[in-house]
């Protein structure tokens, strides 16, 4: 291999994740020896396409893209490594938003009412908060006046803000519902002066999901596969300063997963697919 190609979806909601991808970049340049190009694409559908298509080596992407490029190639991309939290935790959130200023106190409030979901792609923007609403007996097609893409969280998040959406299902971390969360999109737009954080307010949970995995192309040399799962391994002990400038928190590290780990998460998406067509879905093996 003369080279690496990662894929990565733009940076559209966090200003630190072009610092992110430059200490992945950095870091891998030094522990391989090969030159590492990113590919950042402008949406979630970009980098699944990327990887199906042969495009790129690896990526980092959305459980909910690793199942749609399953869907597509199956064994041919494998999730490698997924962040794990120092508690132990290796999932995050869907939360629905709502604006401080209206009087939604619950997801039973918003029957009837204009919902922002983020991208057919994104796990905690669409796919695992639609599983959940339908066990608990909402139908999500049919329960709402209206929905509609946004295409991003931070995106999402500014059209509730403006009075676009009465709800909004984006993704929220670092925390729980017992406790509250300290991380998620509105957070990182009200440290950026973009809203208030006090001007939304969460009604609604639904996690917690698997955080989105590394993935690799299967076709790629073994010996560059297995270099890059120990590197990703050894990179919060090894390189403490560039686990931090990638925004991760002290204590965390990298933990080894396969398909099996998201195999839920594989199984809703052929379900809500199924849901929407009117056929029936099919089983995961």
């Amino acid at each position: 291999m003369g080279q690496i190609r990662m894929a990565v979806k733009g940076a559209e909601d966090d200003p630190t994740m072009a610092r992110r991808w430059s200490g992945y970049k950095m870091y891998l340049e030094r522990v391989t020896g090969l030159p590492v190009k990113l590919f950042e694409a402008s949406d979630y559908n970009g980098v699944v396409q990327a990887l199906a298509s042969g495009q790129v080596d690896l990526a980092q992407l959305g459980a909910g893209s690793y199942a749609n490029v399953d869907a597509q190639v199956g064994e041919l991309v494998a999730p490698l490594m997924v962040i794990r939290q120092a508690e132990g935790n290796t999932g995050y959130y869907s939360v629905l938003l709502v604006n401080s200023s209206s009087p939604y106190r619950s997801l039973q409030d918003l029957r009837g009412k204009t919902l922002g979901y983020v991208d057919f792609n994104s796990t905690s923007g669409f796919l695992y908060p639609r599983h959940v609403m339908r066990q608990q007996g909402v139908e999500p097609d049919t329960y709402f006046g209206r929905t509609m893409m946004a295409g991003g969280q931070t995106q999402t998040v500014m059209s509730l803000v403006n009075g676009q959406f009465d709800g909004a299902m984006v993704m929220a971390s670092g925390g729980s519902p017992e406790i509250g969360f300290t991380t998620g999109a509105h957070f990182t737009m009200a440290r950026r002066g973009l809203i208030d954080i006090d001007d939304v307010r969460i009604v609604w949970t639904a996690g917690p999901m698997p955080n989105s995995p590394v993935v690799v192309r299967t076709d790629r040399n073994q010996a560059f596969i297995d270099l890059v799962r120990g590197a990703l391994s050894v990179l919060p002990y090894d390189e403490p300063a560039i686990w931090d400038d990638i925004g991760q928190a002290s204590g965390g590290d990298f933990a080894s997963v396969d398909r099996a780990f998201y195999k839920d998460i594989i199984q809703m998406r052929s379900d809500d697919i199924a849901q929407r067509r009117g056929q029936p879905a099919r089983e995961e093996k």
